[in-house]
């Protein structure tokens, strides 16, 4: 009996016993399976300390010796690592550090700012020209600003939400600007950065979440890793600037990157889904038509607009009775069936006489920063309230409805129902054709469709094109990709403007006349600059230009072939264009337009 009962007791002790220790192994397995983001916040410390540590290395060897662009590249190197979370935490700052060599004009103190940061450096080393204290200079200022970098970095904590969106901007880092030199246009590192921050975010990944994705699909976090490797080993074998197959890369190599990362953060279920951010973070690739989100480029006080606001907003588009001598609407300039411009060299004001500009077309207009071509309006409600009050062409007020709508039974009712019965300002007409316009969106031409790999049907003259477009020719650099607009990525907070040097006639003697942003500081930076447009949609909005000066696309790249205005002679120091001759041959020129025609998509 006795050994009976003792028995029964160590059966027992040794069942609790394995009882707790499955209990500790699954508590030992779940705490594994949850990230720890202390790795990947000392990485991007890490090295944004050594950007800084290198860039005093520059400094303190001779600026003739082979070492100093040996420090340097270490330093863009450290800098392209550390960037996903450090120009996430701090977009102004990380911009200036890493943004073109141009002067800055500070609007609050409208003072001119000597261009700084490592695009400066890397111009001063690379050509020349500059005096060893000039580009110390340079050094400590823009170690100022990676210092400033630094201290976000320690001061505030890695979460998956950041995680996340920083590794969404870095993509399109890379698809925008590495794949255009945009960030090295000098030394030409583009290419192998891309591959840097590829690396630098499978490292990060296989030190925080990657256990979690291959518990929930082990496939996925192989199919991922293998991605990455693929891609880099595609640059790696094709690492000329002017040769590289940017189209086959991107369709082939980085979009499905992209999927698979999409994928990673639902399989993950760490992410909290958010709408304040220019992506739809669920959308596959950057070439769908919903990549990017709507709501973050609208005016808050116009957001989530109803589809019976949309509909009332299309109707007012197409009346002319909004004008005060009932001849002209919004559609009056932007015709449906001509991509929403005009088809004229400058738009026709209310008593048919010419105004000053070319009309853009409105389609993608939402996802910009700034509109009219001299950037006066900083919203599209803006925009819409500048015409209802140019005396050229609504001539009306943003206060009271016109006597057309009052008087329109339909029309009272439609208000009342969208923005309530007290609703009698064309304030609310503003917000109801707002509303239409942002739904003037299409992602679906040609190359969308080819770069979502849904066809292969891009020739090789098309093919030819992007490459181009992405490369020597320097479009993308103004351009940029997806949206090819002046739009800065990956933040989209404003719209670029840029001195070109247009000229008055196509026959390029003279400079045009017209003034541009100038009206708005008085600042001779400004002259003659203008908002960069969308190429979307470029196949059909003929002709082109601010004037309208160019009536064909062969003629807009053959006045970027020759090197702009500056190209051409006019006097344009302030010109953002490079001055030198692309020295595009006929061929590579033709293959640009075929490129640019495959961007149109009007099936709104």
């Amino acid at each position: 009996m006795k050994k009976n009962l003792l028995f029964c007791l160590i059966a027992l002790l040794l069942l609790v016993t394995w009882q707790s220790c499955k209990n500790r192994s699954a508590e030992q397995e779940t705490a594994q399976l949850v990230p720890n983001w202390d790795y990947a916040q000392d990485y991007y410390l890490t090295n944004i300390k050594n950007t800084d540590l290198y860039l005093d290395s520059v400094s303190r060897v001779p600026i003739a010796s082979e070492q100093v662009k040996h420090y340097f590249k270490k330093a863009r190197i450290a800098f392209k690592k550390a960037e996903p979370y450090a120009s996430y935490l701090n977009p102004e700052v990380g911009h200036r550090a890493n943004g073109p060599a141009l002067p800055v004009f500070t609007e609050d103190t409208e003072r001119v700012l000597e261009p700084l940061g490592l695009q400066k450096i890397e111009e001063s080393l690379y050509e020349g020209g500059v005096d060893s204290l000039t580009v110390n200079r340079e050094i400590q200022l823009t170690r100022g600003l990676i210092n400033v970098l630094r201290k976000n970095i320690e001061n505030r904590k890695l979460d998956p939400q950041r995680f996340f969106i920083a590794t969404h901007q870095q993509l399109l880092r890379i698809l925008s600007f590495s794949m255009a030199n945009f960030d090295t246009p000098v030394s030409g590192e583009g290419l192998r950065e891309a591959s840097i921050s590829l690396l630098g975010l499978l490292e990060v990944y296989d030190h925080s979440i990657k256990a979690l994705v291959q518990k929930n699909d082990k496939a996925l976090d192989s199919t991922f890793t293998a991605q990455i490797q693929r891609a880099t080993e595609f640059i790696g074998k094709n690492p000329d600037f002017k040769s590289f197959d940017r189209f086959s890369f991107i369709r082939d190599y980085l979009n499905p990157i992209t999927r698979s990362w999409v994928a990673i953060r639902e399989v993950s279920d760490i992410w909290e889904p958010v709408d304040n951010q220019p992506f739809n973070f669920d959308a596959p690739t950057f070439f769908e038509n919903n990549s990017f989100n709507v709501n973050y480029f609208t005016p808050p006080a116009n957001r989530n607009p109803s589809d019976e606001q949309i509909a009332l907003g299309k109707r007012l588009f197409f009346d002319p009775q909004l004008s005060s001598n009932g001849a002209m609407a919004c559609a009056t300039c932007h015709i449906p069936d001509k991509a929403y411009a005009d088809g004229l060299v400058a738009s026709l004001d209310n008593t048919g006489k010419k105004l000053m500009r070319n009309t853009p077309t409105l389609i993608n207009s939402v996802f910009q920063k700034g509109f009219f071509w001299d950037g006066r309006s900083n919203t599209l409600l803006d925009q819409i309230s500048g015409v209802f009050t140019n005396k050229l062409e609504f001539n009306g007020s943003v206060h009271e409805f016109s006597t057309a709508l009052t008087e329109d039974s339909t029309y009272v009712s439609a208000f009342n129902k969208v923005f309530g019965p007290s609703s009698k300002k064309n304030s609310d007409v503003i917000k109801a054709i707002s509303s239409y316009i942002a739904t003037l969106n299409s992602f679906d031409s040609k190359f969308d469709r080819n770069m979502r790999g849904e066809e292969n049907t891009f020739t090789a003259s098309e093919k030819r094109g992007f490459n181009l477009f992405m490369g020597e020719a320097l479009c993308a650099t103004c351009h940029f990709m997806p949206l090819t607009s002046g739009t800065v990525p990956p933040f989209y907070k404003e719209t670029e403007k840029e001195v070109i040097g247009v000229p008055a006639t196509a026959a390029n003697k003279s400079l045009d006349t017209d003034e541009g942003f100038y009206w708005r500081y008085g600042n001779e930076i400004h002259r003659g600059m203008f908002k960069t447009p969308s190429i979307r949609n470029a196949g059909l909005t003929a002709p082109y230009m601010h004037n309208g000066v160019y009536a064909t696309l062969e003629e807009v790249i053959d006045f970027y072939n020759k090197g702009g205005g500056g190209g051409l002679g006019f006097d344009l120091p302030q010109q953002t264009l490079p001055f030198d001759n692309l020295d595009l041959s006929i061929a590579d020129q033709k293959a640009l337009v075929a490129f640019i025609k495959t961007l149109t998509a009007t099936d709104i």
